[in-house]
């Protein structure tokens, strides 16, 4: 059975569950969005506003609420890791390496390891808000974490800021 992607079947994925759950312990289960922190721009060299869940509990991915203002976009970035964002509210636009793709409210957006991404509000009055949930805190456990960010520009440009790393994402031709 294939856990994800074109193979993936419910019935064989519902089978597999276990009839015995014990409960986890971690806590707390609740974290209220005014309990939110949100990095600073400057640090994540992000310019979008990110919220993050940090007191939750978990091992194993990050939780954000991220906000694009109206007409603005995220930094072009790449990470190994892999990340969901579900669109909450807004309309926009995304480039994932040579594609770019339309979403709305209710869609979402996968973002492959090591690619470089950016995603853009296309509303010139309402923002965009995210739900991003991310796997990274399982690759931080397993010494295994990487983020790159080429600022405000164009996958081209980000593939030329950073030569030497184009072996990591296959012919680029």
């Amino acid at each position: 059975m294939a856990l994800s992607g074109p193979g993936f079947d419910l019935a064989s994925f519902l089978g597999a569950i276990s009839a015995t759950v014990r409960p986890g312990a971690a806590r707390p289960v609740v974290v209220h969005a005014a309990e939110l922190e949100t990095l600073p721009a400057g640090q994540v060299h992000n310019p979008t506003t990110l919220a993050i869940a940090g007191r939750l509990p978990t091992v194993t991915f990050e939780l954000f609420r991220q906000t694009i203002p109206p007409g603005e976009s995220s930094d072009m970035q790449r990470h190994y890791h892999e990340t969901v964002h579900f669109v909450i509210s807004g309309h926009g636009h995304s480039e994932i390496e040579d594609v770019a793709v339309a979403w709305a409210a209710g869609d979402f957006i996968y973002t492959p390891p090591w690619t470089w991404h950016r995603h853009y509000n296309d509303s010139a009055g309402e923002p965009v808000e995210f739900l991003t949930i991310e796997n990274s805190r399982l690759l931080q456990v397993l010494g295994i974490t990487r983020r790159q960010s080429a600022g405000l520009c164009t996958v081209a440009e980000a593939r030329a800021r950073f030569p030497q790393d184009q072996s990591d994402t296959g012919d680029h031709s």
